[in-house]
């Protein structure tokens, strides 16, 4: 079955830098769209990244753009997350998840979810 693994996160200062891991199994990986989300309490989940199956198409979130950078590892089954500039507003659960052709990074389009971890970026 598709399974989604997380792992990563942390407290950490403003400014510096995270990296999120999120391990596959159950499926080609190439074959699928990978996203990562967050959500912050009291706010919707949102889409942070979002990458295509062959990397035919990536997204980035205004506020992430050129901080975050979404990667996959296909050997490994593995998907990243390098998180560098972090901010409070940064603070969220994170969670990766996977579909095999969501038509946009919005959470209602991805299917399978990874557990999340927490993000808090505070001095």
């Amino acid at each position: 079955q598709v399974q989604l693994v997380e792992s990563g996160g942390g407290l950490v200062q403003p400014g510096g830098s995270l990296r999120l891991t999120c391990a596959a199994s159950g499926f080609i990986l190439d074959y699928y769209a990978i996203g990562w989300f967050r959500q912050a309490p009291g706010k919707e989940r949102e889409g942070v990244s979002c990458i295509s199956s062959s990397d035919v198409y990536t997204y980035y979130a205004d506020s992430v753009k050129g901080r975050f950078t979404i990667s996959r590892d296909n050997a490994k089954n593995t998907v990243y997350l390098q998180m560098n500039s972090l901010k409070p507003e940064d603070t969220a659960v994170y969670y990766c998840a996977t579909d095999r052709s969501p038509a946009s990074c919005n959470s209602a389009e991805y299917a399978y979810w990874g557990q999340g971890t927490q993000v808090t970026v505070s001095s």
